[in-house]
């Protein structure tokens, strides 16, 4: 009987709780705004990164105060868990959308950024992605999609370029993980290397749970590859680089901003030595507020992945939005964020015509003493 009345007094408490939650919401005290990233599985370190960043930015708005209409409010952030799965994109996108949240920030990957964005779309929600480089995120003409971060069409040509004049490549093997995110960099990065004069001797295609990449590599070394590119994500990209090691594959290899991160240092080990990667943006400590954010997010969270500062600029860009049309209503929000002029962390943030930023820089690095070390940033 203790634990029928036990179990009655709990569910009264989070019924009441849900209750004053949802009346907050909706007397405009409150601002919902979600946050979506991979939260479980192989990309939790970098889910965490976006959601921790875009989390950082909410904690000090609502420390110095935010008046909107005349009226203090506080923002909420309802962080959701997509898997890195387009599908569960959708379910989480649309609870959001139940939610009543104001605006999304995210997702992580284009592979569930893209889905996703017909569900605010839709709904006439804003959605800035600070990590979703997908040139077809923003392609689809929807005026509720943003993002913060150079497109694969920026990187993939930065990549395919320095390949050729910087690394050398004559002969270059593709693998990538049939994402939209892994797909599409190397279809950008395939053709500015045929651009420059390289040969694709081989294209190959995995996909982001694989971990053994020994029968595709097997194959791609009888090719003689000088250098090998993948797009995709590092819980492969870092089996890769060992795989490689181990076959004795002596191509270079290269990849984007999914491999460029701490964890690829891990997974990789010793075999990280010598990788090439890029990244979009600055580098953290070239970044105008790099330095002092790297400070406070790793006071509070650990050492930065990637995104954390791109997330942290999202809320920041938002939050001027909202600021300037002196609401939290989605609509009139969406009518303000085309005038988006604010200096981010990461630099100027702006927004052209499709909603992607204005500032297209890729930094490109090189593991050097299992380190990431700065190569050199492409404007």
């Amino acid at each position: 009987m203790k634990s029928m009345k036990w179990l009655a007094s709990a569910l009264f408490l989070a019924m009441a709780a849900s209750g004053c939650g949802q009346k907050a919401a909706e007397d405009g005290s409150v601002i919902r705004i979600g946050s979506v990233a991979p939260l479980t599985g192989p990309q939790t370190h970098i889910g965490k990164d976006n959601e921790n960043g875009a989390r950082l930015a909410v904690d000090e708005i609502n420390a110095k105060g935010l008046v909107l209409d005349g009226k203090p409010v506080k923002l909420e952030l309802l962080g959701e868990d997509d898997q890195a799965e387009p599908k569960t994109a959708t379910i989480v996108a649309q609870k959001l959308v139940d939610a009543g949240v104001a605006a999304v920030i995210g997702h992580l990957n284009s592979g569930t950024t893209i889905p996703a964005s017909k569900i605010y779309h839709d709904a006439g929600i804003p959605q800035i992605s600070p990590s979703a480089t997908a040139v077809a995120y923003t392609a689809q003409g929807y005026k509720t999609a943003y993002r913060v971060m150079a497109n694969d069409a920026q990187q993939g040509k930065a990549l395919g370029q320095f390949a050729v004049s910087k690394l050398g490549a004559k002969k270059i093997a593709i693998i990538d993980d049939r994402t939209a995110y892994g797909q599409g960099l190397a279809d950008e990065f395939e053709k500015a290397a045929k651009g420059a004069g390289a040969e694709i001797v081989a294209r190959e295609f995995t996909n982001d749970k694989a971990t053994d990449f020994s029968a595709i590599l097997t194959s791609l070394k009888g090719k003689s590859p000088d250098l090998l590119f993948f797009g995709g994500m590092d819980p492969q990209g870092g089996p890769m680089a060992k795989q490689m090691k181990s076959l004795g594959l002596t191509a270079k290899l290269l990849g984007g901003d999914g491999l460029q991160n701490v964890n690829f240092l891990t997974l990789a080990g010793s075999d990280a030595e010598g990788v090439v990667a890029s990244s979009p943006g600055l580098p953290i400590d070239a970044m105008p507020g790099g330095p002092d954010f790297r400070k406070k997010f790793e006071a509070k969270y650990g050492p930065i992945q990637v995104y954390a500062p791109y997330a942290y600029d999202a809320v920041y860009a938002l939050i001027d939005a909202m600021k300037r049309a002196d609401s939290a209503d989605s609509a009139k929000i969406l009518a303000a964020l085309p005038q988006t002029r604010i200096q981010g962390v990461t630099g100027p943030v702006a927004f052209d015509a499709k909603g992607d930023t204005v500032s297209g820089a890729v930094t490109l690095y090189e593991v050097k003493g299992g380190k990431w070390q700065v190569l050199e940033t492409v404007q």
